[in-house]
Formats: structure tokens, C-alpha cells, sequence
């Protein structure tokens, strides 16, 4: 964790994230690496999957480092590694002989009983990549359990459990037990974050791979959020290549809560309030769900973006009041006396402002990180969906 920011208890929120000074626009205030990763591909996927199992890079089917597991091949498994040195080190850690061996066991059970959903395949993925982390970092897995989710029991974890509990773990003293699956499962449900194929136009973006980070789980979602993640899996060629990376997308004071949006901030309110309920658990009270809970249907289909004719009208009307808000908080402002921090930025400013307005796109704009804290914030933004990168207006 940056000094920039530090966890606290938050009522009604749990344990938080806030900014210990004044945070500006654009800066880097978080950088995580997952302690776990899994595919995202089911195990009867329609379309081929061309990405590494290790380190998550898209991969060209045609080059000759290009390594298939023969043991999972010979299951009706297809796990890929873009090169020889991928492959050794995934069978050191989450491509291990024993994980090899327990997604195996699981192929003819999982099309057995749920041949189509989806869900319970990622979960057993999940399943076995936790139980990895436990055998080959123990420090790790103990960060993972110390997360939120304590789980329920459900029909689809008694299922994964009977077949896990028969695959002997290699590690004296680890007994894998039904509560513990029960937990682990909760824990992926509320904290993984989703590594995204890249933007294509006209196409639906799909989810390449899970993973858990340890230092990003304790955000917060808020449907108008001040912070927003990026991630450059294809772009970095380093070993961080799928390291998460949150940035500011404007100006807070010290003290503030910093939260991200759990998927794109154009979802219609209802949309967002059945994913929040049904994802994770709970009912979204944000500033923002307090005043569309009240707007009629025609209003809401305006709400997502600042090119529709929903939110011209209000546009016009907040004109002033916009302005007013980014002096503000470019003065650093935002805590003076009769100021409500929950009006900071008005839904149709934000849209507006920090909105990416490429097709189909629906990503967030946070300006490129300042080269240090005391330059001034750069005017060029930063799309972290599509990458596109506009100059502020």
C-alpha cells in the first residue's frame, strides 16, 4: 500500500480505502500484483482460447514456442503457454502436476452435472488455483482466507467438494474440508477482478482471466467513482504485465474514501442494482442510485453517456454548476465550509467529462500520471477500455 492511501473501518462499509493527503487527477495511487490467477474459459468453451495459461498474454497460434499441456489435452482441456519458459514455471506453481491432475478429475464429473453453467466451471478453476496457492505459498494463501467472505452453502460447493476432497493434497497438516471450500468460493465471488480481452469496436468485450488482488479487494464501489483501474496485459512485456494499476480520475482531499466502479458507470441503475445484489451481496446506496431511484424510465434511459438526449437538458440546466465543481476541486477545495462532498460532481458533468466517447466503448478517462507531485496534472486522457487517449476539454 502507498503512503497515498491507507486502510481504515468504515460504518456500514467495512474496511476501506482513503486518501491520507490531497490525491490529483491522474495519479498512480495503487499498484497490485495478484497472488492468483485463473482462466476464464469454461471447459467446454465454444471458441479456441489463444492466451497464455501463465502470464496471460494473447499468444499467435502459428509460433513454434508456442507449448500445449499433453496432459490436459488428453482430457479435452486446452491450456496453451506462449513458450517453454511459461510452461516451467506454471507447473512450479498454478499449472502443478497436482493442479494439473485435479482439473482433470474434475472434467467428465463438471459435463456430467452442469455441462453449461459456466459459473460452477470457473469456480472449480478458482478452486484449484486457491488450493495451489496453499500448497506452494502458504503466506499467500493465508492473505487470500483473510479476505472478505465467509460464504453459504450451496448445492454447486457440495459438488466441487466431492470431487476435490478424493484429490490428495501434497502438504502435511492441509485437510480440505467443506467449510473451506464453501469460504474460498466467497471469497472469489467478492474479491476477484476480471482481466479483459482488448477493446475491439462492434465486438463484446469478454473476460481473459481472473485474479485476486490483495490490496484492491479493499476498494469500494461506487457508481460515480473518483479512481479508476487500468491494466496493460498485452502491453507490458515485463513480468508485471498483469498488474493492476489505479489512477485518480480527479482531484480528492485528504481524508476522502477512494472507490472504483465494479463495471462500466453507464449500466442503467436498475442493471446496476440487480449486479451489486446478485454479485456481491448488496444494495447500492450511493449518491447517484439515490437520485435515479426517483427518476422515471424515460429519464433513466438517458442516463450513460453525454450524447444522448437524456442528459442535454440537464446538461444545460447544471452548466454553471459544473464549472463551479472543477474550480473547486482543482483549488482543493472540496472540505471548505458548505461544501457537500457528495455534490461534487454532478452525474451529467461526470458523464461529460470523463466518459470515453468511442462506440460501444462505455470505458472511464483519468488523465496520463503526472511525472511528479508537484507538476501540474496532464491534459491528456487516458481511456482504460480502449486506450484511446483525447485531450481534456
Amino acid at each position: 500500500m502507498t503512503p497515498a492511501i491507507t486502510i481504515t473501518e468504515i460504518q456500514g462499509r467495512g474496511r476501506s480505502l482513503i486518501s491520507t493527503r490531497q490525491l490529483k487527477s491522474g495519479e498512480i495511487i495503487l499498484k497490485d500484483s495478484p497472488i492468483l490467477l485463473y482462466s476464464a474459459s469454461s471447459f467446454v468453451s465454444k471458441t479456441p482460447h489463444f492466451f497464455c495459461s501463465n502470464c496471460f498474454k494473447s499468444i499467435n497460434s502459428q509460433s513454434p514456442s508456442l507449448v500445449s499441456c499433453q496432459s490436459c489435452s488428453s482430457s479435452g482441456l486446452s491450456t496453451l503457454f506462449c513458450s517453454p519458459e511459461c510452461y516451467a514455471t506454471a507447473k512450479q506453481c498454478f499449472h502443478s502436476p497436482w493442479a494439473c491432475e485435479a482439473l482433470r478429475r474434475f472434467v467428465s464429473p463438471v459435463l456430467s452435472c452442469y455441462p453449461d453453467n459456466v459459473e460452477v466451471h470457473l469456480q472449480v478453476r478458482f478452486l484449484v488455483a486457491a488450493l495451489c496457492l496453499g500448497i506452494v505459498s502458504p503466506e499467500g494463501f493465508r492473505v487470500l482466507m483473510s479476505l472478505q467472505g465467509d460464504g453459504k452453502d450451496s448445492d454447486e460447493a457440495r459438488f466441487i467438494y466431492s470431487v476435490i476432497k478424493d484429490v490428495r493434497v501434497p502438504v502435511e497438516g492441509f485437510v480440505v474440508s467443506l467449510e473451506i471450500v464453501v469460504a474460498l468460493l466467497d471469497k472469489d465471488k467478492l474479491n476477484a477482478f476480471g482481466l479483459m480481452e482488448p477493446f475491439e469496436e462492434g465486438k463484446e468485450r469478454a473476460v481473459r482471466a481472473y485474479g485476486i488482488y490483495p490490496n484492491a479487494s479493499f476498494f469500494n464501489h461506487d457508481c460515480l467513482p473518483n479512481a479508476c483501474r487500468f491494466e496493460y496485459v498485452d502491453k507490458n512485456s515485463g513480468g508485471d504485465n498483469t498488474d493492476m494499476v489505479i489512477r485518480m480520475i480527479h482531484d480528492v482531499p485528504s481524508g476522502r474514501e477512494i472507490c472504483l466502479s465494479y463495471f462500466p458507470v453507464n449500466f442503467k441503475f436498475g442493471d446496476r442494482q440487480k449486479r451489486l445484489l446478485e454479485d456481491y451481496g448488496f444494495k447500492c446506496e450511493c449518491d447517484r442510485c439515490r437520485v435515479e431511484a426517483n427518476w422515471s424510465d424515460d429519464e433513466e434511459d438517458g442516463d450513460g453517456g453525454g450524447d444522448n438526449e437524456g442528459m442535454e437538458e440537464e446538461e444545460e440546466e447544471k452548466e454553471e454548476e459544473w464549472n463551479d465543481d472543477e474550480q473547486m476541486v482543482e483549488d482543493g477545495m472540496a472540505e471548505e465550509e458548505g461544501t457537500d462532498q457528495n455534490n461534487d460532481f454532478p452525474h451529467a458533468y461526470f458523464f461529460v467529462k470523463y466518459m470515453c466517447n468511442r462506440n460501444g466503448c462505455g470505458g472511464t478517462l483519468a488523465p496520463l500520471p503526472p511525472r511528479s507531485l508537484s507538476d501540474s496534472s496532464s491534459d491528456l486522457m487516458e481511456c482504460n477500455v480502449c486506450g484511446n487517449l483525447t485531450k481534456d476539454s
